[in-house]
Order: structure tokens, then sequence, then C-alpha cells
């Protein structure tokens, strides 16, 4: 018996007259202003940005320095302080921030009733100006004995704690402040997951005489893998960007305690006067965004076959 043979058809190449035919103009027609607001917003300020990395500049007198603008933020006695204090509020925030929005999510996930209240009120503090926030709980922290916070904590034998004044609590607060305005918007991508997680699964869970515990760690954090591997690598990179809270609340202090590297690029830009040194600013800047799309290429790579498996 003969095999048949395979006919190769060739697929003839579309002209640009079958391509304007098919609809084609008219798709970049509708994607044309998109692509030029992404552009203008997007694209140019980043090249721009690339560019004046290797400028010294004021926005009026510009020259080129080449890699001069590196070796002095490289240079730079407090870009180690500011490293450390960044990735020191990273941690803190991972420690807090990380689980916090999760628990909150589960809990409410079980409450029957109510559960739309529950789900405004955590999402409130989200919908707060960021300045008003940090504002309010900078009143919340008055190191006084009278302080909002050392008064509450005065009623069970606490405190007064210093708070903002001191280069050991400054951190925390910080943290504490920054969990609070933005746990909101993770529990609800947390809350809209877990309504994806088939039912059928606790029910056979129960059936195995599985308590909430197990049930918790052995169906619905599995299911969940996908969107924790994302809000993970997304509160890294925003974290390593914290900027507002140091700023407004203790300007970098005490004791330059509090000096992150987003700071440090605001001081070089507008520290001294208007204009001080743009280029060593973005210098700095296009350094931290290398140092994060590395970090989030390994980060996916490492975590590719788990979060879909």
């Amino acid at each position: 018996m003969s095999t048949p043979t395979r006919s190769v058809v060739k697929r003839r190449r579309r002209s640009p007259a079958d391509w304007v035919r098919h609809g084609g103009l008219t798709t970049l027609l509708f994607a044309l202003p998109l692509l030029l607001i992404f552009g203008v917003f997007s694209w140019y300020p980043i090249i721009r940005s690339a560019i004046m990395a290797f400028q010294k500049t004021n926005l009026v007198d510009t020259s080129w320095v080449g890699w001069d603008n590196f070796i002095w933020v490289l240079t730079d006695p407090d870009l180690p302080k500011a490293c450390l204090n960044t990735l020191y509020f990273l941690g803190l925030a991972l420690l807090i921030g990380f689980p916090i929005p999760l628990i909150g999510a589960l809990l409410m996930s079980e409450v029957k009733k109510l559960r739309g209240v529950f789900t405004v009120l955590a999402y409130l503090p989200v919908v707060i100006p960021p300045v008003v926030s940090v504002l309010l709980w900078k009143f919340f922290y008055d190191g006084r004995p009278a302080g909002v916070f050392n008064t509450l904590l005065g009623y069970f034998g606490l405190g007064p704690f210093p708070w903002l004044n001191d280069k050991d609590w400054a951190m925390p607060a910080l943290v504490l402040e920054a969990t609070w305005a933005g746990a909101g918007a993770t529990v609800i991508i947390y809350l809209a997951a877990l309504i994806g997680v088939p039912s059928d699964l606790y029910e056979a869970a129960e059936l195995d005489g599985a308590g909430i515990w197990k049930k918790i760690w052995h169906v619905t954090l599995p299911q969940l893998r996908g969107v924790l591997f994302i809000t993970f690598i997304l509160q890294i990179i925003a974290t390593a960007q914290v900027f507002l809270e140091p700023y407004l609340f203790t300007g970098g202090g005490p004791n330059k305690a509090t000096l992150t590297i987003l700071l440090m690029i605001y001081n070089y830009a507008f520290g001294a006067s208007l204009g001080a040194d743009y280029g060593s600013a973005t210098a700095l800047s296009v350094m931290l965004a290398i140092v994060l799309a590395i970090f989030s290429l390994i980060y996916f790579r490492l975590t590719k076959s788990w979060s879909q498996s």
C-alpha cells in the first residue's frame, strides 16, 4: 500500500492592497491615538531620561558628560545608606504588608453577612488621597505622651513611643502607614480570585475531614498561586520605589534613617535649588530601573513553572 504524498500549498503573500482591504488601515487608524498618547507620555520620557543620564543639565544649559553622572552617583557616600534603607523598608513591607491583605481577604470570604460593608471599609484607605493619609498619620504619630497613638497605648500601660523622632522607630512607622494605605486594593484582588476557586474542591476537602486551616493550605493557596506571585513582584517593585512616606513623614531623617533611593533622586534634582542636578537624578533612576527589570526577569523565569502548575 503506497503512502499518499502530502501536497504543500504555498500561502500567497498578502500585498498592501490585501491588508487595506481586510481592515488593516481601519485598525491602524483606531490604534493610532493610543500609540501617540503612549509614545508621548510613556516612551518619550523614558528615552529622554536615558539621554539626560549622560548629560549635565538644568533643562536650560546642557552639556555631555558621558559616564560622569553614574560615577558621581556610585561614589556618593549616601547611596549605600539609601540602598540599605530601601531594602529595610522592602523587607518590612513584605513581612507586614504582604500577608495582611491575604488574611483579610480570607476572613471576609468566610463572612456571609455584611461582606460588602467590610469590603468598603477595607478599600476606604485607598480612596483617601495619599498625601492626606500621610498627614493624618503624622498627626497620629505625635511622639508626645498626649499623641493619639501614645494615648491609646497608654491605656494598656505601653509607651510613650518616639515614632518618627527615633531612627529605630521611624521606618517601621512608615511601613505601618503604607500597609494601611495600600492593603485595600490587594484585598479586592484576592477576593476576586477567591470567587474563582471551585467549590467542589472545598467539598472534597470536607469529605476528607479537612479543617479550615488544611482547606486554606491545600486548596485556597494553591489556587491563588498565580495571583500571589504577581502581587508579590508588584509589591517589591512598588516598595523599592517608596518616596511619599519618607518625604512627607521625615524628609529622610532622623539622621538619614529613612533616606531611600527615590528620595535621593528627588534631592539630586530639587534638593539644593530648582534644577540642581537632573543628570545625576536620571542616572540613578536609570540604574534603579535596570536593577528592577533584571530582578523581574529573573523572578518570572524562576516562578514560571510554579505559577502555572
